[in-house]
């Protein structure tokens, strides 16, 4: 179990530094979205087109980075959205079963189905080395790679809280409820 817990833990801080790389996209998604509002009212106000396709995809390109690639940390964070009228007052060992039953059965294999269904729209994506269909806008395929990555993360974060509501189950965790952390 300990070296569960040991690959449990490096995930964790992979989750994280994802989670804090995430993080600082948001203030370059607002810049960008500042950007393409100013230029577009002072082009408009000197008849001059300032704006472009590029900089509204990019806009899109790393809302949607933030949204996939922040997934696993949310669930690290247990910020997903769950029906917390039981889960709220059900006690830790019955949350950790939950937990567990949810990751083994809910999330890992909807996050497989979304791979496999996903993959091969993906991969097509860049086969052809897909395009925006705007002028000026940027390639497709890179971000559609994300469409895979995601669940990706999902899973390997997933498997990281398995073994932390496995560890505690059989004694070898203590758990923290305020923190959500967990102590060896």
């Amino acid at each position: 179990m300990r070296k569960l817990l040991r690959l449990s833990k490096i995930i964790d801080t992979v989750t994280e530094w994802l989670g804090i790389f995430t993080y600082w996209l948001v203030p370059v998604v607002l810049l960008v979205g500042v950007y393409n509002v100013v230029v577009r009212y002072v082009g408009r106000s000197i008849g001059q087109n300032l704006s472009s396709n590029f900089y509204i995809e990019l806009q899109w390109y790393i809302f949607s980075l933030i949204f996939l690639l922040g997934a696993g940390y949310v669930l690290k964070h247990d910020g997903h959205v769950r029906v917390d009228v039981l889960y709220s007052r059900w006690g830790p060992r019955t949350k950790a079963w939950i937990n567990l039953f949810g990751a083994l059965f809910a999330l890992i294999p909807f996050s497989a189905l979304l791979i496999y269904f996903s993959w091969s729209a993906v991969k097509f994506s860049w086969e052809i080395r897909e395009m925006s269909s705007d002028a000026g806008g940027l390639p497709r395929y890179p971000i559609k790679t994300f469409i895979i990555v995601c669940p990706i993360l999902l899973i390997i974060q997933g498997m990281s809280e398995f073994i932390k509501n496995l560890a505690f189950l059989t004694g070898h965790l203590a758990y923290h409820e305020e923190s959500r952390e967990s102590v060896v």
